[in-house]
């Protein structure tokens, strides 16, 4: 299988070349060139596999040139016991007979950015071996709360890599920074952003689209890559998931095959989402995919007009990870929207880049219309959900993950369907201390870490053990810079 650019279709590449860039040098995602394609027997068979061999299974159908032996063995490492406290990795939490709650955060930072970022290391290292690099790969990372430290965790200390984080200062939970700035590894950098993720991000962007930043690393024996989501090895890994809610649906017999699926995924920078529509075209019976966003809403517009506009206020808001403007892999959905036409990608893109801007054809608004549905949750109706579902179920949930249970109400209020829906629940609500004390009645006593226990004695719900093992844990890291000066900040972590 190979790869292509979304802005130059004539830019072809293997999956371990797209997985070592991460980001094509001409800006554009690297996509694969085909969608392969699953049947109800390959369900049937998964449903009764573990989900190591699920996620072997399903990736070998894309990463033709690792084998499905490799990838297994992945598989084991990043979602066996040592890594994931749940035997499933990511378990269904049946709500009622038509609602489940998918957890992706079992994993070493108690976020879904484990379900990718415990692999793409992995990934990544087999890459260097298979195009036989001998330059050390920097990871460079933009993060709104979450990725940062699950990038991290994955790489810490990985032979032939190095990984600089950049997050938004004032724009993430304390419990998010302080995983960030205690993270072991001689090989890790973190620095806060004067500005928002959008700032944190086009900075990236930036830098990885700079020849003589490239040119300058190259010399000092350096190559840039990502992991953020606009690396397919960073995709690829969420599409499993989606897969396997599907056969634990089937497995439990909650639902026949063939019966379809909606999926309710909160949403920031368009990857978790689609990896769901990915799913979805290799012919998982997806119904309806639901876009949750939080106040910064500018994907519900989008899906309702066709119109994106980044111009709008900026809202920081108590589901950080979602404070997002620039949603960068909705460039890979226009793609594949599109009929693969790179002319009209890098079309909009570039309307977006000189005007904050740009209207979808009429043809790929069909599109949207027939495959999404678009809602947001302010943060009133957050913190009632996260009230509601604790106080009704006796169910924990952080702000993300009540963005996304709340916006999955109104869809079903707005349009009366009664399809089978799985919500993503995409963090522990221990991450969010403060916000779900408050939502659920308590004032918070204190600030970041210290609230674990205030938490966990007015809940029971066990605190995840890494996220208890932070108390005391000493700061390491204390840089911040204007977003002008990003570049320096790479180039002196990289001397």
């Amino acid at each position: 299988m190979k790869y292509l650019s979304t802005r130059d279709r004539r830019l072809r590449m293997s999956g371990a070349e797209a997985v070592k860039l991460g980001l094509s040098r001409d800006g554009g995602l690297l996509t694969p060139e085909t969608i392969p394609q699953i049947d109800g027997a390959f369900l049937e068979d998964l449903s009764k596999r573990p989900y190591q061999e699920r996620a072997a299974k399903v990736m070998a159908l894309y990463l033709t040139d690792y084998s499905e032996e490799e990838l297994l063995a992945f598989a084991n490492n990043a979602y066996g016991p040592d890594k994931y406290d749940h035997p499933a990795a990511a378990p269904l939490w049946k709500v009622d007979g038509s609602t489940h709650c998918l957890e992706l955060w079992h994993g070493p930072t108690s976020a879904f950015k484990d379900m990718a970022l415990q692999m793409l290391p992995q990934l990544l290292s087999a890459a260097l071996r298979k195009t036989g690099e001998d330059k050390t790969v920097c990871i460079l990372v933009a993060t709104s709360g979450d990725t940062g430290k699950a990038a991290m965790e994955g790489f810490a200390d990985v032979p032939q890599t190095k990984i600089m984080v950049f997050y938004p200062k004032d724009g993430v939970s304390k419990v998010q920074e302080a995983q960030m700035v205690t993270q072991d590894g001689a090989n890790v950098g973190v620095c806060a952003v004067v500005g928002n993720f959008d700032d944190a991000q086009a900075g990236v962007k930036r830098i990885f689209s700079d020849p003589d930043i490239r040119e300058t690393l190259a010399g000092r024996g350096y190559l840039l890559s990502s992991a953020n989501s606009i690396n397919w090895g960073r995709i690829l890994p969420q599409v499993v998931y989606y897969i396997s809610a599907y056969c634990d649906l089937l497995r439990d017999g909650e639902i026949k095959m063939g019966d379809k699926v909606n999926f309710c995924v909160p949403t920031g920078n368009f990857g978790d989402i689609l990896a769901a529509y990915y799913a979805k075209r290799m012919g998982l019976p997806v119904g309806k995919l639901i876009c949750a966003s939080n106040k910064n809403d500018v994907l519900t517009d989008f899906l309702r007009t066709g119109v994106y506009n980044k111009n709008r206020p900026f809202h920081t808001t108590m589901s950080p990870s979602m404070d997002i403007l620039v949603s960068s892999n909705l460039e890979r959905l226009l793609f594949d929207l599109s009929g693969e036409n790179d002319a009209e990608v890098r079309g909009y893109m570039e309307a977006l880049n000189a005007g904050g801007k740009y209207e979808v054809s009429e043809t790929i608004k069909a599109a949207l219309k027939d495959a999404f549905w678009g809602g947001y949750c302010d943060e009133a109706g957050t913190s009632e959900t996260i009230a509601r579902y604790y106080k009704d179920c006796g169910y924990l949930i952080d702000t993300h993950t009540a963005v996304a249970a709340g916006v999955m109400e109104q869809y079903r209020k707005e349009t009366g369907d009664k399809t089978m829906t799985v919500f993503v629940s995409t963090a522990s609500p221990y991450k969010f201390c403060d916000n779900v004390l408050r939502a659920i009645g308590e004032e918070p006593q204190g600030d970041g870490v210290e609230l674990l226990d205030q938490l966990h004695e007015k809940t029971g719900v066990a605190v995840p053990r890494r996220l208890a093992a932070m108390k005391g844990k000493a700061r390491r890291f204390d840089l911040t810079a204007e977003k002008a000066e990003m570049d320096g900040v790479v180039l002196d972590f990289l001397k």
